[in-house]
């Protein structure tokens, strides 16, 4: 099966629209491609969601990334619980099947939503290779109803708990993340990639003819929309009526039951919001090309410190600056007036006062803070990140020199092989 290429190094186990375009595939499809040195493979087992959708048939994947789907679960509830236990053998069973052996493996990568006891034992049975657990963000209580007691909170606390003290290695999204793991267990922070050469030029409007905001994914309880469409509404009717937001990710039905909007918060400005419902990844590229300004809103609490949001790095990748206030580690990426405007807080007089900032900027001084965006956005390409994260996968080792990433120039100074992988 692998007679003409090096054996696969790395075994990456989903359970996502793997390589569909969200955050999480988007995140391991990157993460395999730093990861995997010229000349090696990568194998991708991926459980693929049992919510009506169908896999592709032949995913656009580089040559050195190779897909092993495992059968889309049918049946009932208790049917799905089962399999999802069952999950490690089925990986095992797969790997198989497609002639790929545990000793041609050299370590095992999954996230932190799929590491539980039994696929620890499973895994340290029959693979005997380092297993390392990506760690995207920490829940909080307060984002949910039931608090404490909520089964996400307490399987989110729960797999943190165990990966803390059972994995080999730790990969993690935020600073605050690695202060947690980097204690227990050996912990390499790498933000979400993204790669630059698959975003186009951005195209927008004059800004003379108004503001185009962007808001792209589903709010859920992390993003403050309502703060969003709130700072639209407190500016005056000239000034608002100059300012045009896009919702890519949701209808209005949809943002009424997932985010914090309600009916009411879209009054006298219903005209100035459009909602696009989900569409494809194809789709969100081309309105950020046409955005002046992403907008992201979050509070100041423990999930929005421990995650980060992987929306930034794209809307930066394609040259569209941000209007967000920092939480997390985005105050070592965005920098007021450069790469984007930085509010005050996360209240709908900050956001007012971004906005009238926004619709005071010209259009010279708007590309400037563009090209800015795209220069910044080299430090999350996943090729600046190679040789980082493929000396943590096969060896451990966590060069400090480059926790934040390389530079621009050591992005552009990578081989030709790695600036053509994706």
């Amino acid at each position: 099966m692998f007679a003409d290429k090096a054996p696969p190094r790395l075994l990456l186990i989903a359970a996502c629209h793997f390589p569909g375009g969200d955050a999480l595939s988007n995140r391991m499809l990157h993460l395999a491609l730093s990861a995997t040195p010229p000349g090696s493979t990568a194998v991708v087992v991926n459980d693929w969601p049992s919510d009506g959708t169908c896999p592709p048939t032949n995913p656009p994947l580089p040559a050195d990334i190779r897909v092993v789907t495992l059968t889309v679960t049918t049946g009932g509830r208790l049917v799905r619980w089962w399999q999802r236990q069952w999950r490690p053998v089925r990986v095992l069973v797969a790997l198989r099947r497609a002639g790929v052996r545990p000793a041609e493996l050299s370590a095992v990568y999954l996230p932190l939503g799929l590491w539980t006891l039994t696929t620890w034992a499973v895994l340290r049975l029959a693979v005997r290779r380092p297993v390392i657990v990506d760690v995207l963000e920490r829940y909080d209580p307060q984002q949910f109803a039931r608090g404490r007691f909520a089964p996400p909170f307490i399987r989110n606390r729960w797999s943190a708990f165990l990966a803390a003290r059972l994995a080999d290695r730790t990969i993690v999204i935020s600073t605050a993340l690695r202060d947690e793991f980097a204690h227990r267990r050996p912990t390499l922070l790498v933000p979400p990639q993204v790669d630059r050469d698959t975003f186009a030029y951005p195209a927008p409007p004059s800004l003379a003819g108004g503001l185009n905001l962007l808001y792209a994914g589903t709010a859920g309880a992390k993003d403050m929309l309502a703060v969003v469409v709130e700072g639209i509404r407190r500016l005056s009717d000239a000034q608002r009526h100059r300012v045009r937001l896009t919702i890519a990710g949701m209808s209005r039905e949809q943002a009424n039951c997932m985010s914090d909007l309600n009916g009411s918060d879209l009054d006298d400005i219903d005209g100035q919001v459009t909602f696009l419902g989900r569409v494809p990844r194809e789709r969100v590229l081309a309105e950020l090309t046409n955005a002046h300004f992403s907008v992201l809103v979050r509070p100041d609490a423990g999930y929005a410190r421990a995650g980060f949001p992987s929306k930034v790095p794209e809307s930066l990748a394609a040259g569209c600056p941000v209007l967000l206030n920092h939480t997390s580690d985005l105050a070592r990426y965005v920098t007021d007036g450069r790469e984007g405007l930085v509010l005050a807080g996360p209240t709908a007089d900050d956001v007012r006062v971004g906005l009238l900032r926004a619709l005071d900027l010209n259009d010279d001084q708007w590309r400037r803070m563009s090209r800015a965006a795209r220069e910044r956005a080299e430090e999350f390409d996943y090729r600046s990140w190679a040789s980082t994260v493929s000396a943590f996968v096969t060896s451990g080792v966590v060069d400090a020199s480059n926790a934040f990433g390389r530079s621009a120039s050591a992005a552009n100074s990578s081989s030709p092989r790695q600036r053509s992988a994706g």
